[in-house]
């Protein structure tokens, strides 16, 4: 895999890396951090005292505002910096001005948070940074060959030779490790990918929302469609049963087929419950979830207390997990009881399905894979306890927001 980072460089191919720019693009990152900390040290201090004594006149606040705005101009600096060690792009994300004119551009920026990051940053990069910089390279460079140099003023002084040598390697690594850190942290400041994380929930969001609108609309095609179709069929053949007479061979096959339409009915009715169970829809999850309690064969407690609707795509996640967990439990662990237990806490949902079966479920099977990868795709958490000999507990909880 191709490095984007000083750190993946490192961590990934920690010979070879050597032998690359890396270690070199970490050093310029350093010392350039060393004299752009130093600069804006001297500047923004230069100004914000000279802002202080001026302040009485009114030039000052010019000053201090000056001050204010130029965390912004070493941010840019930082951003473009950032590209020794980080290769993805670290773009600003400023508010647009709501107006044009000075006057506008001023406002809206004062009142971008992101101004006051950049300001906030500056600081620590000038007060702590820069010094922090310095101290690696001296430990990892200056260190090392003070310790070679030194029998040169002083013969007896050879042991340290041996420890300089033994430290000299070890410069490539602490230097870019250090400099990783640093850009990491200007990174999670100054640029982060807080719009490429929303993006990717919001695509997720609409993917599931679109999902279980499918799914919807298949029950509804099924209900509505085919299994009234299938019921009306089944009249006719009742008719044509009453028209054959009993007992007559035509009849007989008349009421074998009935059954068996009868049957197909009944199953084409538990599909449809399966896709997306109506009352789902019409009532809410718990009764749904009574609903799907009552034809299990496993007994089942419902302990469900919610203050009002959930969104529909955790309200659909919600109810096929504890459709599996009962399927699970009726099919493998041989339980007598179960319990299911839905609370709304804060703006999150936190589902429980407990048995008292033999346990053992296994977290990386299909079924519960599928589930995690439902529930994640929420943006909820899935957890399972299920040791040998039970009991089991699935807990799910998941956001409403």
């Amino acid at each position: 895999m191709h490095a984007r980072t000083a750190w993946q460089a490192l961590a990934h191919h920690p010979l070879a890396f050597l032998a690359t720019l890396w270690p070199w693009r970490a050093l310029a990152y350093l010392l350039s951090g060393v004299g752009v900390g130093a600069l804006t040290l001297v500047v923004l201090v230069a100004g914000l005292l000279t802002g202080l004594v001026l302040l009485p006149l009114g030039v000052g606040a010019v000053v201090l505002l000056a001050v204010v705005l130029g965390g912004g101009v070493v941010a840019r600096v930082e951003r473009w910096r950032l590209r020794l060690v980080d290769l993805d792009p670290a773009a600003t994300d400023h508010r647009a001005p709501d107006a044009p004119g000075a006057r506008a551009w001023l406002r809206t920026r004062l009142r971008d948070r992101l101004t006051w990051r950049e300001l906030g940053f500056t600081a620590v990069s000038m007060t702590a940074l820069w010094w922090m910089d310095l101290l690696v390279l001296a430990f990892a460079l200056a260190l090392p060959v003070l310790c070679v140099t030194a029998p040169l003023d002083d013969p007896g002084a050879w042991p340290w030779v041996v420890i300089g040598l033994a430290l000299l390697p070890a410069a490539p690594y602490t230097v870019t490790g250090w400099a990783g850190a640093r850009a990491a942290l200007t990174r999670l400041v100054l640029a982060p990918r807080d719009a490429e994380l929303t993006e990717v929930r919001a695509s997720r969001a609409r993917l599931v929302g679109a999902f279980d609108a499918e799914r919807r609309r298949i029950e509804r095609d099924l209900h509505d469609g085919a299994q009234q179709r299938l019921v009306s069929v089944n009249v006719m053949l009742g008719l044509a049963r009453l028209d054959a007479g009993p007992g007559t061979p035509l009849g007989r096959r008349l009421d074998l087929i009935q059954g068996e339409l009868t049957t197909a009915v009944g199953e084409l009715r538990e599909l449809s419950r399966g896709v997306h169970p109506r009352a789902l829809t019409d009532q809410g999850l718990a009764a749904a979830l009574t609903n799907l309690t009552a034809r299990s064969p496993l007994p089942v407690t419902v302990d469900v207390a919610l203050p009002g609707p959930l969104p529909a795509s955790v309200a659909s996640t919600a109810y096929f997990v504890v459709a599996e967990a009962l399927a699970n439990a009726t099919k493998h662990s041989g339980a007598g009881r179960a319990e299911v237990r839905a609370r709304l806490r804060t703006d999150t949902l936190v589902l429980t399905v407990h048995d008292d079966g033999s346990g053992g479920a296994d977290p990386a099977g299909r079924g519960l894979t599928g589930l995690a990868d439902r529930v994640a795709a929420a943006d909820g958490i899935l957890r399972l306890s299920s040791p040998s000999g039970g009991p089991t507990l699935l807990h799910v909880e998941m956001p409403c927001h």
